[in-house]
């Protein structure tokens, strides 16, 4: 569980992108980060994920990995072999869950990886340290 100060930290000057091609599932990160009051942005799909952020560079990236076109394999490849967009910290959040699965992830360049179904604390304890990480590299 995250401490009671994170949640009154701001975070507004954060933008968050969560991709899923399950419209309920990005309802349900949007509604489990709502405490946070980011900019909160969401894609669709992999190719719409790579649009968004071509459009303006998130902070943090919540990442399905199983989607039809590009996946988020795929996805986590070309943001990680862009120099302008390597260093976005990326957390995927699949029902993959295999060790394999998860090796595979970190090997695209994930910065964590949380199955699903999401645990609620989990996932805000997973954001509170990727943003410390861009607070720190400014």
């Amino acid at each position: 569980m995250i401490p009671f100060n994170e949640i009154d930290h701001d975070y507004s000057r954060y933008n968050v992108l969560a991709v899923d091609d399950i419209p309920v599932n990005l309802l349900l990160v949007q509604k489990m980060l709502s405490c946070f009051n980011f900019r909160f942005r969401t894609a669709s799909g992999g190719q719409q994920a790579l649009d968004a952020v071509a459009a303006e560079k998130p902070d943090l990236i919540l990442l399905d990995l199983m989607m039809p076109g590009i996946d988020g394999f795929e996805v986590l490849r070309r943001l990680r072999g862009d120099p302008t967009t390597s260093d976005i910290r990326i957390v995927i959040l699949s029902a993959l869950n295999s060790n394999e699965d998860v090796v595979r992830g970190y090997d695209a360049g994930a910065n964590d990886f949380i199955m699903k179904p999401i645990i609620m604390d989990k996932l805000l304890s997973c954001v509170v340290e990727q943003l410390r990480v861009v607070e720190v590299q400014g």
